[in-house]
């Protein structure tokens, strides 16, 4: 198996999910299928993965890899978004489910090859869409929409709250300034804007000037944070008594919601009720930060049913 994305906190991930031989468990962002093939090497021989890749273009090649990898028997691929999880489950006859990872960081091929803006270091279209099928009116959403069609109060939301960025007034402002004059299409120009917005020592901290713009825009597109809120109660009631809930979150708004729905369902405010086994994030190592820069703000949250 040669050529597997390397993903984040797959040590963790294994001990937290504890596949057992046979178990079945559900991938629900398979991405690369960096996490599913360490899940299948320890429940084989009969064990099975449930893929769901929301992005046609990846999903097709996923499948292509199948083929390749010989494990087609045992990974069944979906593509679909994790918000239809339950009905998703009930499509494949996909029962029992010992476990249901959530890895929601942004795959390194959407940065390097999708071509849809997603980077602020490649002059690409400001598409941002992971899905490009417009299955729902509202699918139509991307990020030049919003930043040439949205209201400058509209843009500064989304950008304060789901980017958590502090010039989301000065950057909003310049936006609208900008499209009166020109419509804004690429990703450079975005960066020029943001850029121009914003003072210079802002320029050269840590983190890349455009990067809670960039992404604010792309949490927008794809209503990430209404989809998790959505998907993670029917995560519970499709797993078996003892099964477990991993999900790994890149940004402080997902882990709130990770970490207040686990809370909520330890207390058996409902049918199903959970027991935290994580009290604090897990966070990864010196050693895989410095293998791989983009897990530095990965923090792994888990749970299991009782």
């Amino acid at each position: 198996m040669t050529n597997v994305h390397v993903p984040v906190l797959k040590k963790e991930v294994i001990e937290y999910l504890d596949p057992k031989p046979n178990e079945n468990f559900i991938d629900a962002t398979i991405g690369q299928a960096g996490h599913t093939l360490a899940i299948l090497e320890k429940t084989a021989p009969e064990g099975k993965v449930l893929g769901i890749e929301w992005d046609p273009e990846l999903y097709k090649k996923l499948k292509e890899k199948c083929l390749i990898w010989k494990i087609k028997e045992r990974l069944i691929l979906v593509n679909d978004s994790y918000s239809n999880l339950k009905k998703i489950v009930e499509r494949e006859k996909f029962q029992p489910v010992s476990g249901i990872l959530f890895d929601l960081g942004l795959s390194s091929w959407h940065l390097e090859e999708s071509g849809r803006g997603f980077s602020f270091q490649k002059d690409e279209p400001l598409d941002m869409r992971y899905c490009t099928h417009f299955l729902r009116p509202w699918e139509t959403c991307t990020a030049e929409k919003i930043v040439n069609e949205f209201s400058e109060e509209e843009i500064e939301r989304i950008m304060r709250e789901y980017g958590q960025e502090k010039f989301a007034k000065r950057i909003a402002r310049e936006i609208v300034k900008t499209r009166k004059i020109k419509k804004i299409g690429t990703t450079f120009q975005l960066v020029e804007i943001i850029k121009k917005a914003t003072p210079d020592w802002y320029h050269h901290q840590r983190i890349h000037f455009a990067t809670r713009t960039f992404q604010a825009l792309r949490i927008a597109v794809n209503d990430e944070l209404n989809n998790l809120e959505k998907t993670l109660p029917q995560a519970l009631e499709i797993l078996e008594e003892r099964g477990r809930i991993v999900v790994i979150s890149f940004h402080s708004l997902e882990d709130r919601i990770v970490k207040d729905f686990f809370k909520k369902y330890s207390h058996g405010v409902a049918l199903f009720a959970c027991k935290i086994l994580t009290k604090k994030p897990i966070r990864p190592g010196k050693e895989e930060i410095i293998q791989n820069p983009r897990s530095r703000s990965a923090r792994l949250r888990a749970t299991i049913k009782i």
